[in-house]
This record gives C-alpha cells, structure tokens and sequence, in this order.
C-alpha cells in the first residue's frame, strides 16, 4: 500500500493573486475520501461555482444534479449549497489548492473570497484515486 503524504501549505494567494486566478474559471471540483463512518457514503465532494451572487433555492438541487450526471455521482447525502468563504493554497501541487474555510478564526488569518460552495458526500465509480485516500481538484475554465 502507497504511504500517504499530507500536502503542505506553502502560503496562501492574496486577494489579487485569487481575482487572477479566477479569471475563466468556471467551477473547481474537489473530491476526497470521507471522513464519515464507515455506514456514510465514501467521498467527499466539494464543487466550487466562480460566482458571489446568491443563487435561487430552486436552482440549487437543478445544478447538483447536473454535476451529477456529469460525473456519474449515484448518491448524495449531507448536501451544503452557499456561498461560502474559499482561500488558495500553494502547495506543490500545479494548481492552487482551494480550500473552504469554515472556521472564523481561521479566516481571519488568511486572504479568501466569497463563493457559491456545493459541499456533499457521495458515491461515484469515476473517483478512485478519492477511494484509494487521495484528494485531488480539478479547475474547469469557461
């Protein structure tokens, strides 16, 4: 079995780095293992839309699913959709990693920005490496 290694934090972007970095962005996908018990879905998923405004309740289950069906998701629980405070790590990744700060004190020492936070548990044959105990993002650029 691989050893994991935790990825270090080398610094965060600042907010100028973040606007540039955004610019295309359409959205990130992160997925991850679940930290859940073992009865819970396997993956964690976290899709990050590059958008601050406030998104109708009667949208928010209509672009879940899309994602969804997009990456064959068969099964959601546990589903946050808002917006939400997102920061950008440097690590030695090629991309930054995005990172959903929940934790106020937490924000307060790093820069961040305010975006729509798709934050659920799910199951999907098409994350392996996340079943394997990898986590892993991808940006999508419009």
């Amino acid at each position: 079995m691989q050893e994991m290694q935790a990825l270090k934090v080398h610094s965060y972007l600042s907010q100028p780095e973040i606007q540039k970095l955004l610019e295309g962005v359409e959205f990130i996908i992160i997925a991850s293992p679940s930290m859940m018990a073992a009865s819970e879905l396997p993956l964690h998923f976290t899709i990050i839309l590059n958008t601050s405004e406030v998104l109708p309740e009667t949208v928010k289950p209509q672009i879940l699913e899309k994602f969804c069906r997009e990456y064959a998701i068969t099964e959601t629980k546990h589903v946050l959709s808002n917006l939400e405070r997102v920061a950008f790590a440097l690590t030695t990744q090629e991309t930054p990693m995005p990172h959903h700060i929940i934790d106020d004190a937490e924000a307060n020492t790093i820069p961040w920005t305010l975006l729509h936070v798709i934050d659920f548990l799910g199951d999907s044959d098409g994350f392996k490496e996340a079943k394997d105990g990898f986590t892993g993002w991808s940006y999508s650029y419009n």
